[in-house]
């Protein structure tokens, strides 16, 4: 996956140099009191300079040629919102807490790669605490419960997976990547919160890699073990992913770990668009053309995240809780007709009309799920 950042839970990292700034020095915003941005290749301009504690709404508008993503961060870096993969002409909305009174930054991110444009943006007021009980707690949790049961599952197979590397049996390699992968892109917005880089190092492609840079992690041996044969150092990078994977079930599996309910309902969507963007071209497993794996635990950890807030979408709006349903259903159905055992059929094998017919069904999906974010903000 491309180097990116997304918010579920809290997490530091060390500050970055800050872009050029564009916020518009007279702030407006509309009427409803939501905040608009509008996003060029080298521009970042947001209606607002300041904010109250409590919950704020972006308006964001792509007016550039590059895809671009737009981020809340909070002190060191912390995510506490975003959205990726605004097309150019694509409007999209966040909604993020910010329950403390600070100077938080707001970042447009043209091409989805670097430190992105960004600006101060001045919370002030009470600080607003979480609510403990009802709803949003018993969505938190139940989330929670998901997740930790997903890195277990994470640390076990990409161990065994390591492990058939470094003892040379290419065959069983390549049989546990794809199994493997499935638990990391099931809970892909919670493993991108984590600071030092640690998605990156655990999935970025080839193509993200920046000059100089090293390159580790998932696709790094998926082109060792399908391209290239295995290299020098292709059993150091194994350990390397072994090391990385324990370092995020540590972090998910601390004390400290939280879940926002407003923000599990925006991973729900982002999961939906990284199929949209990179699984329904094929560019995520370029090598093993094992796409429709990732495909199927996007999907997975999308219906889990709604699962998680079913309860709150039926009582508040029955009508999408059940067009939601009846999507994630269709898409299953279009997915079936790949399944092959235990697993799918290689993506090269997929006609083009087949893969547009898969795009009809996740973009049908993902406007509905879309809805969720608000409705569970309450707006």
């Amino acid at each position: 996956m491309r180097r990116t950042t997304r918010a579920l839970i809290a997490a530091a990292s060390l500050p970055v140099a800050l872009a050029a700034c564009t916020a518009k020095s007279t702030p407006e915003a509309s009427a409803d009191g939501d905040i608009a941005v509008t996003a060029t290749d080298d521009s970042c301009e947001v209606s607002a300079a300041a904010g109250t504690t409590g919950q704020s709404t972006f308006q964001v508008t792509n007016n550039g040629s590059k895809t671009t993503e737009f981020y809340v961060y909070g002190a060191g870096d912390r995510v506490m919102g975003e959205i990726e993969n605004i097309g150019p002409g694509v409007s999209r909305q966040l909604i993020v807490a910010l329950p403390e009174a600070a100077t938080y930054q707001t970042a447009c991110k043209p091409g989805m790669v670097g430190d992105g444009i960004r600006a101060d943006f001045v919370v002030s007021g009470d600080s607003v605490q979480t609510d403990e009980t009802g709803q949003l707690a018993d969505a938190a949790d139940g989330y929670k419960r998901y997740v930790l049961s997903q890195i277990t599952a994470l640390q076990e197979t990409t161990g065994a997976f390591a492990a058939s590397i470094k003892e040379g049996n290419i065959d069983a390699a390549k049989a546990q990547f794809p199994v493997a992968r499935t638990y990391y892109e099931r809970i892909e917005p919670v493993a991108e919160s984590f600071p030092d880089d640690l998605d990156p190092r655990i999935d970025l492609r080839e193509p993200d890699v920046e000059p100089g840079a090293s390159w580790t992690g998932f696709h790094r041996l998926e082109k060792d073990l399908w391209a290239q044969g295995l290299q020098p150092d292709t059993n150091a990078i194994a350990d390397q992913l072994v090391a990385d994977v324990n370092e995020l079930a540590t972090g998910v599996q601390a004390s400290d770990f939280t879940v926002d309910p407003i923000q599990v309902a925006g991973g729900a969507q982002g999961l939906l668009d990284e199929v949209a963007q990179t699984k329904i071209t094929g560019e995520e497993d370029f090598f093993s053309h094992t796409d429709l794996w990732d495909f199927q635990a996007n999907v997975d950890g999308s219906q889990a995240a709604v699962a998680a807030l079913q309860p709150i979408l039926a009582e508040r709006n029955p009508d999408l809780e059940k067009e939601i349903q009846a999507r994630f259903a269709d898409l299953d159905t279009e997915l079936g007709k790949y399944r092959q055992g235990d697993g799918f059929v290689f993506y090269d094998t997929v006609t083009e009309p087949q893969r547009q017919a898969l795009s009809q069904k996740i973009d049908a999906l993902s406007a509905s799920v879309s809805q969720v974010q608000g409705v569970v903000a309450g707006n």
